[in-house]
């Protein structure tokens, strides 16, 4: 039995239990007198019989898939000769592989081996033989938990606290993924990143001002000792994204404005989707127009200016980021304006103040904590962009404040150090897990001051 099919029969059995719980509720009401005797709804008889069917079958289910194939391999290995279980690890790891993959019908050489097809044939008859017993063992876990709350349903029992208890540890359950997974994150750059340090000095990366990852196979080719430091690179990504939130902070905070104080119903209905069409255009179309359009007009009006405009600047790529990111700004900005209370701003009318006034006193400092928020989650955004600064920005590491010449950024780094088949070795490979942890680092402060100024100003408008 297939791994769909069961969880279909999983969830035809969850939900027969439903209906079984909830018809044991009213047979059990109409003997005792009518729905008034039972503690709870028989809705909720029925959801605690579900549950009860369908977490304990749904755990087994993904404890059976995450060990079978562990369990499968070591039985096969077992069964192979005992010259072969000798192999090293990497080598009785082929075999295995070549007895996966020739029980998929797939030949890895001409002639088929007696052993490896007699492997594959005792793993054929393990995967079935486990299958069903997995199929059976669930179903009748499953049949016995319907038939045992059925068993106990009684006038009296709390089934609607049940619920709720059971509900509450599922939420708990779900929350708690999200945090396990950033501490595994964390925790998965932090022991590459400190290997890379082991071999490269921590103030040599963080204050190193040549950034050239490169390493020669030998000793004595040229530039066989990378430069490792990150402010060029960390100094391109604070520039970029200076120059995308100079364009996105203030037009995505005007439309906000516009569309939350100004614009009548009609053109709000408009305006906003055609506004936040520029979120949904992929980001590699952004990097053509930066590439196509944006670059060369930049260059040529530099040219005629007399500066010296290269073919791929940072303006360009910032310049487009910030549009797009305008979005971002403008939809959190206008839903956080829209959400201050409609009170403030006819107290402030009624004490004289002007619209324009209102706007700017009142609902603006009201609405400052959730702004700050979609600031931030903006600049977030563009330190991550990857597809546009490569682009339109280059792959140049150079230290320069200079907007119009070629910079590169954290993220592009990243992902040029580990494009192909690399090996989780060399400096150069774990350098982009320094990097990532640097970016970690720096958007945690971000996120740090923010949160301080919303405090701030929520304590002095709450």
């Amino acid at each position: 039995m297939s791994s769909s099919l069961l969880l279909i029969v999983l969830l035809v059995l969850t939900l027969v239990g439903y209906i079984l719980g909830r018809r044991r509720a009213v047979a059990m009401a109409g003997v005792a007198g009518g729905s008034a005797t039972l503690h709870s709804r028989p809705a909720y008889y029925g959801l605690l019989t579900a549950l009860w069917c369908g977490l304990p079958t749904f755990v087994l289910f993904l404890i059976w898939q995450f060990t079978e194939p562990a369990i499968i391999k070591g039985l096969v290995v077992a069964g192979l000769p005992p010259e072969m279980q000798k192999l090293p690890a990497n080598r009785l790891g082929l075999v295995f592989n070549e007895i996966r993959i020739l029980t998929g019908g797939s030949l890895v050489s001409g002639t088929r081996d007696a052993v490896i097809q007699a492997a594959a044939d005792h793993y054929l008859h393990l995967k079935n033989l486990g299958s069903w017993i997995r199929g059976g063992t669930l179903f009748v876990l499953g049949l016995g938990a319907i038939s045992i709350l059925c068993s106990r349903i009684t006038t009296e029992m709390r089934a609607r606290n049940r619920v709720e208890k059971i509900s509450r540890m599922i939420l708990l359950f779900c929350s708690t993924i999200a945090i396990f997974t950033t501490v595994g994150i964390i925790l998965s750059v932090l022991f590459e990143a400190l290997r890379f340090f082991q071999t490269i000095p921590l103030t040599d990366f963080l204050f190193g001002l040549k950034w050239s990852p490169q390493m020669a196979i030998r000793a004595d080719q040229v530039g066989s000792s990378g430069a490792f430091g990150a402010v060029p690179v960390l100094a391109g990504t604070m520039m970029i994204t200076a120059i995308a939130m100079s364009v996105a902070v203030p037009i995505g905070l005007m439309a906000a404005v516009y569309l939350s104080e100004y614009a009548t119903k009609k053109v709000r209905t408009v305006a906003k989707p055609l506004l936040e069409i520029l979120a949904g255009i992929p980001t590699v179309v952004y990097g053509f127009f930066a590439a196509l359009t944006v670059a060369p007009f930049i260059r040529e009006s530099g040219g005629l200016l007399g500066l010296d405009v290269s073919s791929e600047s940072a303006i360009a790529a910032g310049l487009v980021m910030g549009i797009m990111i305008i979005p971002f700004v403008s939809s959190l900005s206008d839903d956080v304006i829209h959400a201050v209370p409609q009170a403030m701003r006819d107290a402030s009318l009624g004490l004289g103040a002007t619209h324009s006034e209102t706007i700017r006193l009142v609902v603006l400092p009201a609405a400052l904590p959730g702004i700050v928020g979609g600031v931030l989650l903006a600049v977030s955004r563009a330190i991550g962009e990857t597809m546009i600064v490569v682009m339109a920005a280059g792959l140049s590491a150079n230290l320069t404040a200079n907007p119009l010449k070629a910079v590169t950024t954290v993220t592009v780094q990243i992902v040029t150090l580990l494009v192909g088949d690399q090996e989780f070795d060399s400096p150069k490979t774990l350098a982009a897990f320094a990097l990532g942890l640097l970016l970690f680092v720096v958007t945690l402060i971000l996120n740090v001051i923010a949160l301080v100024v919303v405090r701030k100003y929520r304590e002095q408008y709450e």
